[in-house]
This record gives structure tokens, C-alpha cells and sequence, in this order.
């Protein structure tokens, strides 16, 4: 029987031991997707309790407390923090199987230095250790960062942000870290919601012009693009229920817009023309700034009506979708790559049984332009655990070219994330570990190492053209 959360923790081979300890575990992050704000990251912000910074706004934990039966004002409402942690450490106690499981744990001793097990009778223990770190020097948003051997951060950032904030850190050489806009155009695409019109409105007024026709919308993006551009953004996100492709003529766009923007709002097909072409011209501007254009689908979000109304978006009430047509996803690429405009892009599906159609169609698209030029994106939210993780890497090992993969990524609102990378690179790790026991891959620890090295670090610094501070 091994004991919980050793150094060689999910290690369960010489070889896995041997490229975590010598190859992955000391490589600098690239968190090249995060939902950080680049406001706190500026004001260095600091936290009086643990639950601030661990469940505000951490709606993958809120989810485990109501399936556990913890009411809602213990998760999201206005119970004190510490009977929140106390909710939480009960809940976590208990969560056997769960990935929250194995990354509170990486948390609680890679940032606060604890050993044991968090649960009900070691929660207020817990507490005063956690929160007597918060309060000691270099516990702040950026003291965290930079205890996780960060490197480089993209946040989301939405085309009307006037990125004051990247611009005031990247002046600042005190901070070591790289921070850097990506591109979120998604309610500049989303006319089926009811608040379209009023962004539009929003758009406009940010890129200086009126948006009165579709080409009047492309230009806005324009402009934006090159504020984004001036500012170091090297790459976009979309969340799409799927991608889609239904062409249309340029004069039957204009006509979705035109009648959108008097308030009918779009059937089906209507929608999808127009995000097909949001998305044909959008990806054309990438290409030509050398952009990478990132693709988030397979998920149906807002399911519970009830606490939509009440809560709004992200709150944990989302699903994995089953509707994701590989037809147009091909079709899609292949228009882009007819009109010469193929961005590099990485395709994310929530849905695992997406990863034999995505690991077929990226393969379609590879030349001698990038290594990996279309990439399969890492495991992504509900997959955040073992078996979608190994899933992911052996669909892409099986059908692609795994040693070009970009590697792992957040996708987080909290500082005390990063630990996420470790649990993704040891999952490597043994993957390649039992490889090499099996006999399926010799003992060439050279190169093995040297994978593992880049789809730690190195792939992802190349593939996106960052350059560090």
C-alpha cells in the first residue's frame, strides 16, 4: 500500500520517477488560458482568509459542496468564511475519486506548507496555518505567482477592455512575469442574446466608430484587434457550443444584421451563418498576425433556470455537450485553409468522445509552418482529472504527434491553481513511464526528457512566440 501524496505521487514507475524528478517538475509555467484578473495581479491584491482565495469564485468546488447537500449560503451566499471552510473541509474529507480531492491537497502543501489531510477535525488547524501564511511576506497575487515558477500568463479579455492593466505590468520590471491579453470576442458573435444590441453599442464606442452594418462590425474588430495587437496579444478564445460552418453570401449577413439590430432575434440557421462568418473573418485576421486562435467547445451552459436568474453565468450549472459536428469542424478548417488563411489553432472539446474525431481532423491540416500547427488542446474543465487527462494524451500519442503537443494550461480564477500543471505533468510523466515498462518505447532517456521538457514548457513558449521578461 503507497502513502497519499508522496514526492512520487501518481509516479508508479523508475521511468516516470526518473522524467518528473529530472525533466518536468522544475520547468517554468506557461498559463497561456486563465480567467486572472489582470486588475488584481496589478494591485498585487492579498487575502485575509483562505476562503477568499480558495472558494471565491471557484465554481469547480461549489459544484462538490451541492452535491454534498451544503446550502447555498455556505457556497455563494453570505455565511461567514469560516463556516464556508469548515463546509468545505467537511465536503473535501469525503470526496473520494474526485480530482478536487488531489488538488487541494497540492495546494494546501505546495502553498502553505501543510502535510496532512484536510477534513472536518483537521479544518481548524487548517485555518490558522493557511491564514497565518496569507498574512506573512509574499503571500500577495504576485508573491503566489511567483512562488508557482511562473513564467507567463494570458488572461481572457473581452475586445471592448482597455487594457490598462497589461500595459501598467508590462512596464513594470519589478515583476518577472510576462502578462498578456488573449483575445475573447465571443458577445461580439453572440446576437442570439438579448444584450447583443447593447454591446454592439459598447464595441462601437470602444473602436471610435458607429456599427451600423456587418462591415461596420468588422471593422470595430478591426481596430480593436490592433489595440489588442499594440499591447502583446499573440492569441484568441472562443467558448462555442460547437464549430460550425453554414456559409453565406456577404449580402445575406448584412441582412442578418440589419434585422438583429431591429430586434428580431435569429432562428438556428441564422445564427450559425452569422458565427460562420464572425469566425471566417475573425480567423483570417489571426492568420495574418500570427495569432492562435483557441476553439472551446462541447459545452451547454445555464442549465438550472432557477439559479441563472439568480446568479447569473459561471456559477457551476453547466454541462458537457453531446452536439458537436466533426463535418463542420473540417469543413471550417479546410474553408480557412482554401482561402489561404489558416490560423494555428488548438481545438478543445469537453466532450471526451470528441478526441478521436479532433486527433483525425488536426491531422488534416499539419505543414511545415509550426510544429503541431493544429493542436489538440489539453484536458479540459470537467476532464481536469486522471482519466481525462490520460485519455487526451493517448488519443493524441495514438493518432498524432504527442512530442509537439502544447501542453497544460488552467483555465482558472484563483492564484492557488498552478498545481495543476504539477498533477497534468506527473500524469505525463507516468503515461510515458509505463510506456517504456511495457516495452512500448525504449530507454532513451535523452529523448524522452526532452519531450517532456517541451510539453511542459518549451512547446508551448515556440508555438505561441512569447518571449519572457
Amino acid at each position: 500500500m503507497k502513502d497519499f501524496l508522496t514526492k512520487d505521487f501518481l509516479l508508479n514507475t523508475e521511468a516516470a520517477k526518473k522524467l518528473f524528478h529530472e525533466a518536468a517538475e522544475a520547468c517554468p509555467i506557461i498559463d497561456y488560458h486563465c480567467h486572472l484578473s489582470p486588475k488584481e495581479i496589478w494591485e498585487d491584491i492579498r487575502y485575509d482568509n483562505i476562503t477568499q482565495v480558495w472558494l471565491g469564485g471557484d465554481h469547480y468546488k461549489w459544484r462538490l459542496m451541492r452535491s454534498a447537500g451544503v446550502p447555498e449560503k455556505y457556497i455563494t451566499g453570505d455565511a461567514p468564511d469560516y463556516e464556508k471552510f469548515l463546509k468545505y473541509a467537511t465536503v473535501l474529507g469525503r470526496a473520494v475519486g474526485n480530482p478536487l480531492y488531489h488538488w487541494s491537497h497540492l495546494e494546501l502543501r505546495r502553498f502553505f506548507g501543510y502535510e496532512g489531510i484536510l477534513n472536518e477535525k483537521t479544518a481548524p488547524e487548517v485555518w490558522e496555518i493557511a491564514n497565518a501564511k496569507l498574512r506573512s511576506e509574499g503571500y500577495s497575487a504576485r508573491g503566489l505567482i511567483r512562488m508557482s515558477n511562473v513564467a507567463v500568463i494570458c488572461t481572457t479579455d473581452d475586445p471592448v477592455d482597455s487594457l490598462e492593466y497589461h500595459e501598467k505590468l508590462a512596464a513594470d520590471d519589478s515583476f518577472p512575469v510576462t502578462v498578456l491579453p488573449a483575445w475573447r470576442p465571443d458577445k461580439a458573435m453572440n446576437l442570439e442574446k438579448e444584450t447583443w444590441t447593447d454591446y454592439i453599442a459598447r464595441l462601437g464606442k470602444a473602436a471610435g466608430i458607429e456599427i451600423r452594418t456587418f462591415a461596420d462590425l468588422k471593422k470595430a474588430l478591426h481596430i480593436r484587434l490592433d489595440h489588442f495587437a499594440a499591447h502583446g496579444c499573440k492569441l484568441s478564445d472562443h467558448g462555442l457550443n460547437y464549430v460550425m460552418y453554414a456559409p453565406a453570401a456577404e449580402e445575406r449577413v448584412e441582412e442578418i444584421f440589419a434585422a438583429r439590430m431591429a430586434g428580431k432575434l435569429p432562428d438556428a440557421q441564422t445564427e450559425a451563418e452569422f458565427k460562420t462568418a464572425c469566425m471566417m473573418f475573425l480567423s483570417g485576421e489571426y492568420f495574418d498576425r500570427n495569432w492562435v486562435s483557441q476553439l472551446h467547445y462541447g459545452c451547454r451552459r445555464d442549465n438550472n433556470p432557477v439559479t441563472f436568474r439568480k446568479m447569473g453565468p459561471d456559477t457551476g450549472f453547466d454541462c458537457v455537450d453531446n452536439t458537436a459536428p466533426s463535418t463542420q469542424t473540417a469543413a471550417f478548417l479546410g474553408a480557412l485553409e482554401d482561402a489561404g488563411k489558416l490560423p494555428k489553432t488548438i481545438l478543445y472539446s469537453l466532450n471526451t468522445n470528441d478526441n478521436a474525431a479532433i486527433d483525425t481532423i488536426i491531422g488534416c491540416f499539419q505543414n511545415d509552418t509550426a510544429v503541431g500547427r493544429i493542436q489538440h488542446g489539453s484536458a479540459w474543465w470537467f476532464n481536469d482529472h486522471f482519466d481525462g487527462m490520460t485519455e487526451q494524451l493517448k488519443s493524441l500519442g495514438n493518432l498524432g504527434y504527442l512530442a509537439g503537443f502544447v501542453g497544460m494550461l488552467t483555465d482558472s480564477r484563483s492564484f492557488l491553481s498552478y498545481p495543476r500543471h504539477e498533477y497534468f505533468r506527473r500524469i505525463l510523466c507516468r503515461v510515458f513511464g509505463e510506456w517504456v515498462e511495457e516495452g512500448f518505447y525504449p530507454e532513451d532517456y535523452d529523448t524522452l526528457k526532452e519531450i517532456v521538457r517541451g510539453i511542459s514548457y518549451e512547446n508551448a513558449k515556440n508555438y505561441f512566440g512569447f518571449k519572457t521578461k
